[in-house]
């Protein structure tokens, strides 16, 4: 259970690098750029899952993770104007989360929680959090890679490369590590 733990922080560090890292190839502009009325921007979908991750993350196994001061509704409406608002609220959220987590322990995640008045075991909710996140962030890098087209550069593996890429995997010795290590030692 340890290892969930440890494993699941690592995860979320990850999908945070790829949200940080679509940012800084994105100018400012790009940031607020909605493709139509009705869809969301990058800016919009930080503002949600800053909202959201405050709302799970704060006073994480004593308070309902839907927070009664949380309006979802206006996490979908543009209120930010600058990079530094977006990332400022994009860090505070990710703080929650990291602290929160890192103060669990292996006896924590049999626990109840409770969103929504709907309980989850610790673990149940980490694995809820762990589908939600990396599906916004997906957004996030596709946006990302729709702003910068030819410009954009691949956070994974690079289109055509994939040969080259399992080629290396292949010619090293078989080792056992989180599969994020070696992205996160960027």
């Amino acid at each position: 259970m340890d290892n969930f733990l440890a494993s699941s922080i690592k995860q979320f560090h990850y999908y945070k690098s790829l949200g940080d890292q679509t940012f800084d190839q994105l100018l400012d502009e790009q940031l607020f750029w909605q493709f139509n009325e009705s869809s969301n921007s990058i800016a919009l979908i930080v503002k949600h899952l800053s909202g959201n991750i405050l709302s799970r993350w704060t006073d994480f196994l004593t308070a309902d993770g839907e927070k009664a001061g949380r309006n979802r509704d206006m996490e979908f409406e543009n209120t930010w104007s600058t990079r530094a608002e977006l990332i400022a609220h994009w860090n505070k959220g990710w703080s929650c989360l990291f602290e929160a987590l890192d103060s669990l322990s292996e006896e924590d995640l049999q626990r109840i929680i409770y969103i929504r008045n709907q309980g989850h075991t610790v673990m149940e909710a980490i694995l809820r959090q762990l589908a939600h996140y990396p599906y916004h962030i997906g957004q996030i890098v596709y946006i990302g890679k729709m702003c910068m087209d030819q410009k954009w550069s691949s956070l994974s593996i690079p289109k055509g490369k994939s040969a080259v890429y399992n080629q290396a995997k292949f010619d090293q010795t078989k080792k056992k590590q989180h599969f994020t290590d070696e992205f996160l030692k960027k």
